[in-house]
């Protein structure tokens, strides 16, 4: 952060803002255009992209900027870049492929046009910032090989819960701890959930209720700790991960004995979560140690005796912490989180009601799938169906209430990229 910050400085005290384009405006897009352009010095927002150019439009009237201009195409954004006008357009491809663009932040959610998005500004050799834990939890290793191989960053943020987590799990690991659980803090879970129970709450915060559908019915939790664990190395103990409940108002540093020792001490280590502990909505890493001597330290410093050692961060601060992460691509090449290699696990369609043959799937927080963690060798083993490419698969066979769907219950829609890509993964890593 201190790094950050100065080079930040720097870069505004030289005039040479790092120049951003961010592709969605929703409630997300408008929270990260307010802060890169009202609280972040040396970062310039140059272009809002939006289907809905209105939305993109108000994303930077709420944040103070009035001036903008609507550009249809390339040639015309990247003159309005070089002047210093800020502006809109409805044209994502413009954008990737735009002079004057040094990273692109994708906040749309959509797994088959975020696929499309990151494809375009990889191949133009920009940064690319994911604020689309679907498509990252989808595809992210092989975007990753495909940013390696263009010499630029593919990252999800930090703010995101996997983007918190990892800075723990990076820091517990530089002082000489060894992370076996990377966990996420849940007020809530409940699989079946949809966006009619969650309409109010939704309304109430200005957000879609298919989104925080979404986060209640564990999919999104399921695709921010398959992040986590595609970016340590880490697995599930088993299917959905445990997930156990604890009452109001218990502690974080109290939940390690929840979860089965030999599972966290054997192998790489888990990705999980816990319900209703506090702080939430927090993080935690639980670690170990093998030095009897730092292990007196630690219970010294009010860890404990161990074996299990619990760091948590109280919070995290999703639109906030982005522009950091935009900083550490562009400026250090550092991602806040990305695949080491292969994919260690993945995000399962699984049936929230029974379905019928014919039926056409729809999208994530909707009414039908919800999704759940496998080990990416067991997805393979037992030709399991991502959740990120269910939305639009017709249905060969009837699915019972909670069984997970496979690549052979149903038909796919043609000439979807993310078909094209999740297929050269699995070739790629697995075959």
């Amino acid at each position: 952060m201190i790094i950050i910050d100065t080079a930040l400085e720097k870069r505004e005290a030289e005039n040479k803002p790092i120049k951003v384009a961010m592709i969605g405006a929703g409630f997300m897009g408008s929270g990260i255009a307010l802060q890169i352009s009202r609280y972040t010095r040396g970062m310039q927002l140059v272009v809002i992209a939006n289907r809905n150019i209105e939305k993109a439009a108000r994303a930077y009237e709420k944040a103070g900027i009035n001036d903008h201009i609507q550009v249809e195409d390339e040639e015309q954004l990247s003159e309005a870049i070089a002047s210093g006008t800020p502006a809109i357009t409805e044209n994502a491809m413009a954008v990737c492929r735009a002079e004057g663009v040094d990273a692109v932040i994708e906040v749309t959610g959509a797994v088959e046009f975020g696929a499309r998005v990151a494809l375009e500004a990889i191949e133009h050799k920009k940064h690319v910032i994911l604020m689309n834990a679907e498509l990252d939890g989808t595809v992210g290793p092989l975007l990753k090989t495909y940013a390696d191989k263009a010499g630029v960053v593919v990252t999800n943020a930090d703010g995101d819960q996997p983007g918190v987590i990892m800075n723990l799990y990076r820091f517990v690991k530089s002082i000489g701890a060894r992370p076996v659980l990377c966990g996420n803090i849940k007020g809530l879970h409940d699989p079946y959930r949809n966006p009619t129970t969650q309409e109010g709450f939704a309304r109430k915060w200005g957000q879609q209720p298919h989104m925080v559908t979404s986060f209640a019915d564990g999919t999104k939790i399921s695709f921010e700790q398959t992040i986590v664990a595609n970016a340590t190395g880490m697995r599930v103990a088993r299917r959905g991960m445990f997930g156990p409940t604890v009452d109001s108002g218990t502690h974080i540093t109290s939940v390690s004995g929840l979860y089965p020792l030999e599972e966290l001490l054997e192998g790489p280590g888990i990705v999980d979560y816990v319900v209703g502990a506090e702080p939430g909505p927090g993080v935690f890493v639980l670690a170990t140690h093998d030095d009897p001597v730092q292990k007196h330290y630690l219970n010294l410093y009010k860890l404990g005796e161990g074996p299990l050692y619990c760091f948590y961060t109280p919070y995290h601060l999703c639109h906030f912490e982005v522009p950091n992460t935009v900083a550490r691509a562009v400026l250090f090449n550092d991602p806040a989180i990305a695949p080491v290699g292969r994919p260690f696990v993945d995000v399962v369609a699984t049936a929230k009601i029974d379905l019928k043959a014919g039926q056409v799937l729809d999208g994530l927080g909707h009414y039908m799938t919800y999704g759940l963690c496998e080990n990416s060798s067991t997805v393979i083993e037992e030709k399991l169906l991502p959740i990120g490419l269910a939305e639009g698969c017709r249905l060969l066979r009837d699915i019972p209430k909670d069984q997970v769907i496979t690549y052979d219950d149903v038909s796919f829609p043609e000439g979807r990229i993310s078909d094209r890509l999740r297929a050269e993964q699995d070739e790629l890593f697995f075959k």
